[in-house]
């Protein structure tokens, strides 16, 4: 007589779709899944720096990703199999669902997602993972929920944002604490690990991917005069530098001001992280974007954006953009600049116009040309025609331009300009001293209204 088969543990059949927490294994199969993941990723990463071989892409990355999801689940039936702990195997359904929603977490936005949703909010900052706080557009601050259950998985969520943004893979881990990247909505995110007591991540929105001079003024950033004057100077090809404090706009009002460039023109763009955007632009089909690209675990493939201005002027460029000058790329920058590529822009850093030059200044005595103090106020008064300053208007939180200064020239040991623009009471620009006479004519020439510059008190309330 044949022995009776042993009976055998199996999967509890597949039955209704349930949801997180109503099993008591989804937690700890969503824990598995979500650590046995992110590991397998920055594993990967790793092999593949090591051996100089080239990253995976996204496709490739969610494939590997659905088999080590995969291979956790198998592993965690099996041991529970071997080794039941009370909590029993979720029904098939269940286990499909735990996957789907751990893949989609990792290569999604997990809890940061309902922000990024919110069009309202300009900037998101996380301390740890259940301090959020953030600013709305019009200036609003709030304290949000958590954006996810501990900092070792917010930690996860940013080290796969920066596995798999832009054309480069960015680490985040102990050995390279800071990472900077451009989210899919094209918000830029910068997370810092182990320096800090809690892993901190800062988001700054862009509310406007595409912007024009038009739509700057209606929302109260210029007014009819500045948006005919920066225009004409965009289509006049003077170069020009944004400077303002952190989140002032600077990168909006680049956007605006790029638009006025005629569509034929061929663009090169440098930036430390994507974040222009003008290579999506369809207004500017000839545009190259490139990023300047961080060294390995090794330390060696580091490509400046100093190297990246030097490239852009052999690729033939009508106009080079540098999303922001802070560092050495301003020698190279400046020369491109009275090398015929007239109509560059930049920014910078700056707490108001003035200050500009002062900051030029310091890059250039930091960098690898050690230029002197009379060198570069000679190098920055032939290479730059005009300074816009953006800063927060007195009177409300609307961000506006308030000031603009021509260069005129440098004598010795300082740069002379002149504030055609200069804040109102209310913190506006408004016209100041007269522009050049051969600067209006060269505005005239592209179509410019002097009539425009004899409103003394702007053109905010017409």
């Amino acid at each position: 007589m044949p022995p009776h088969p042993q009976p055998q543990q199996t999967r509890t059949p597949p039955g209704p779709a349930s949801l997180d927490g109503e099993h008591p294994a989804v937690g700890p199969l969503r824990t598995r899944l979500r650590q046995a993941v992110s590991e397998g990723l920055a594993e990967r990463i790793r092999e593949d720096e090591q051996y100089g071989r080239p990253p995976l892409d996204y496709h490739a990355r969610r494939s590997l990703a659905e088999k080590l999801a995969g291979d956790a689940a198998d592993a965690y039936a099996n041991e529970e199999l071997a080794h039941p702990s009370g909590a029993g195997l979720p029904p098939d359904d269940v286990e499909r669902q735990v996957i789907t929603s751990v893949l989609d977490e990792i290569f999604g936005m997990g809890g940061l997602q309902p922000l990024l949703a919110n069009e309202d909010i300009e900037n998101i900052n996380v301390n740890g993972y259940d301090r959020v706080f953030v600013r709305y557009s019009d200036g609003r601050r709030a304290q949000m929920p958590p954006v996810a259950t501990s900092d070792d998985e917010l930690i996860d969520l940013v080290r796969s944002l920066a596995a798999r943004a832009g054309v480069e893979e960015r680490r985040f881990d102990r050995g390279s604490p800071g990472v900077n990247v451009e989210l899919p909505d094209g918000s830029r995110l910068f997370a810092v690990m182990a320096v800090t007591g809690r892993p901190s991540v800062s988001i700054r929105r862009h509310r406007f991917s595409q912007v024009t001079l038009a739509r700057l003024r209606q929302l109260g950033t210029i007014d009819s005069g500045l948006e005919a004057l920066l225009g004409a100077l965009v289509r006049a090809r003077f170069n020009m530098l944004i400077v303002g404090g952190t989140a002032i706009g600077k990168t909006t009002m680049l956007r605006g001001l790029a638009s006025a460039i005629p569509p034929h023109e061929r663009l090169i763009t440098i930036e430390d992280n994507f974040e222009l955007g003008l290579d999506r632009d369809p207004q500017h089909p000839d545009t190259v974007a490139l990023q300047a690209r961080e060294p390995n675990v090794e330390g060696e493939g580091a490509i400046s954006q100093a190297d990246l201005v030097r490239w852009a002027l052999r690729m033939s460029p009508d106009r080079v953009i540098v999303g922001e000058v802070r560092g050495s790329e301003l020698i190279p920058m400046a020369n491109a600049m009275t090398q015929g590529n007239d109509g560059s822009m930049a920014t910078v850093h700056a707490s108001d116009s003035r200050g500009a030059f002062t900051k030029l200044a310091t890059y250039a005595a930091q960098s690898p040309e050690r230029l002197g103090l009379e060198a570069t106020n000679l190098l920055i008064a032939s290479a730059v025609h005009f300074v816009i300053h953006l800063a927060e208007a007195r009177d409300d939180k609307t961000r506006v331009v308030s000031s603009i200064r021509e260069v005129v020239g440098a004598d010795d040991k300082q740069i002379v300009s002149n504030e055609v623009y200069r804040p109102d009471p209310t913190g506006r620009a408004v016209p100041g001293v007269p522009l050049r006479t051969e600067t209006v004519e060269r505005l005239t020439e592209v179509g410019f209204d002097p009539d425009v510059l004899e409103r003394p008190e702007g053109w905010w309330n017409p």
